[in-house]
């Protein structure tokens, strides 16, 4: 009799399944079921083990297979979601450890998911990115859709907003479930854009008719999926939007060290950069995301090529931009690595404001460092 129900409930289930047309759902379900029946029906156990056999991976599940177009605005007609099929990465990302080793587990969950099923358990299906902007979000995101081998699809709210709101959340809905029968990696961009329209007196209806199905969507994002938010502005996220996702990553500003590595990676040119350099640039770069590095160098290394001279000449640009505001002790920093990048003390002082004299007691002191103690 106890068999019977159990049997009852697992078809219910099955069912509940089937009906909301989530097939790779289904696949967990059932390997789960042919574990417990293995013990309570070995024959029935047995069939169910064959099934899955015969069944697609994990990589390539069911769920992909015949998958609508990607839903489209009824008015424009325009996509409502960013496909990128294969993600690419032009470099390497520069992560904390914390934040290294929290991406890392997420791989390994998914790649492993099989061991973890054989426990009961599933990998991570929901993540949130917190952090200001450029600080590596999306990249992250970018990351994983390759480290797993699956397209990224990325859905900015701050576009739905201002495209959906008066829709009641209906095509935001479609969307999501359009993803849920997807192998992929799902963006959800600037989820905070939803806090920051409550004020909204027009629209507040809308808005948390809006909030009630994401959290609906995310409550119920399939076993298997990876759905990923993204925020700048976690401050203005409502409690009931953190307990819905399984692991939190905050990104913050980089610090030095990572700013360096920044630098040599955006440089792209050994011979120009060398140490002191590193060194200097990074002090006045200190405090900026990755994005915003990136794109000054990379103006940099423009105007190089188009002035035909060497990169270095125009470091001290650069440097001259920042200057100000640096505080004292930073610009002695500064101004002792660019004299050990070969710059007259004469243009040190023009740069950095720090005089000739102070310049020659930083340079000893850098020579004879323990006799200073």
């Amino acid at each position: 009799m106890d068999e019977a129900k159990e049997q009852g409930k697992d078809l219910v289930q099955l069912a509940r399944l089937a009906l909301a047309g989530r097939p790779q759902d289904i696949q967990t379900y059932v390997t789960r079921i042919s574990r417990k029946y293995q013990k309570l029906s070995p024959e029935l156990g047995e069939q169910l083990k064959e099934l899955m056999k015969l069944a697609p991976t994990r990589q390539s599940p069911l769920r992909s297979e015949g998958v609508a177009t990607i839903p489209v605005d009824r008015d424009s007609r325009l996509q409502l979601l960013r496909h990128e099929p294969g993600a690419r990465l032009e470099h390497e990302p520069i992560w904390t450890a914390t934040v290294a080793e929290q991406l890392g587990q997420i791989v390994s969950e998914h790649l492993r998911s099989d061991e973890l099923l054989a426990k009961g358990l599933a990998p991570t299906r929901t993540a949130i990115f917190t952090g200001p902007p450029g600080v590596g979000k999306t990249l992250a995101a970018r990351w994983l859709a390759a480290q797993l081998d699956r397209p990224l699809l990325t859905l900015d709210l701050s576009a739905v907003m201002s495209s959906f709101l008066g829709r009641t959340g209906t095509n935001v809905r479609h969307v999501l479930d359009y993803a849920k029968g997807v192998t992929c990696v799902l963006l959800l961009d600037e989820l905070d854009a939803i806090a920051k329209r409550r004020d909204d007196a027009q629209e507040v209806g809308e808005l948390k008719r809006l909030v009630t199905v994401l959290l609906q969507e995310v409550d119920d994002w399939p076993e298997g999926g990876l759905l990923v938010s993204a925020s700048n502005h976690p401050e203005l996220l409502d409690p009931a939007v953190w307990r819905r996702f399984e692991m939190q990553i905050e990104f913050e500003l980089p610090e030095k060290d990572a700013v360096q590595q920044a630098i040599q990676l955006f440089v792209d040119d050994a011979a120009a950069l060398n140490g002191s350099w590193s060194a200097a640039l990074a002090e006045v770069l200190c405090g900026q995301s990755f994005s915003d590095i990136e794109r000054e160098l990379k103006s940099l290394r423009r105007q190089a090529v188009l002035s035909k001279c060497p990169l270095a000449d125009l470091f001290p640009r650069l440097i001259r931009q920042h200057i100000d505001g640096q505080p004292k002790t930073a610009r002695k920093d500064i101004a002792l690595r660019l004299a050990e990048a070969g710059l007259s003390q004469r243009s040190v002082h023009e740069l950095t404001g720090i005089s000739r004299d102070t310049l020659r007691k930083l340079n000893q002191a850098d020579e004879h460092p323990l006799e200073q103690n």
